[in-house]
């Protein structure tokens, strides 16, 4: 197994009217012409975590950024004109932190490790659509 040090947090840039899972992602990563799914997990709009790319293999989620990192997809994050608005459910947001509970016990992540994609330098993006560190720190999304 390879070395986990991050615990990488996104969404799927989705409306809240869709109810997408990781089959779906996978088929859009497939069209772009890659091997499969980036995401080694998908929460759907229910709180049900789907399993995406295998733990063993590093994602391709971050770039620059994938040997050492876990990705997890929280389907939403736009609204219904496009714009980034963190419009998960609590049972995505239950899903979520159950979820990151168990990997960071598993492969000994620290808590300032937990972060969304935005936080990584030059990605220009605003996934997932709220900070994660404050969400994980104190329970709120911001």
């Amino acid at each position: 197994m390879r070395s986990i040090d991050q615990l990488v947090v996104h969404c799927a840039a989705t409306k809240p009217s869709m109810d997408i899972g990781a089959a779906e992602i996978d088929r859009w990563h497939r069209d772009r012409g890659w091997s499969g799914i980036g995401y080694h997990y998908v929460i759907r709009r229910s709180g049900v975590i789907e399993k995406g790319r295998p733990n063993e293999l590093p994602g391709a989620h971050v770039a620059g950024h994938n040997a050492n990192t876990l990705g997890i997809c929280l389907v939403g994050g736009i609204d219904d004109e496009g714009m980034p608005e963190a419009n998960f459910t609590p049972e995505q947001m239950n899903s979520l932190r159950e979820l990151l509970e168990s990997l960071q016990h598993e492969y000994e992540v620290y808590d300032h490790d937990i972060i969304g994609n935005r936080d990584f330098p030059n990605t220009g993006k605003a996934c997932p659509s709220f900070d994660v560190q404050t969400w994980w720190t104190t329970g709120g999304i911001k």
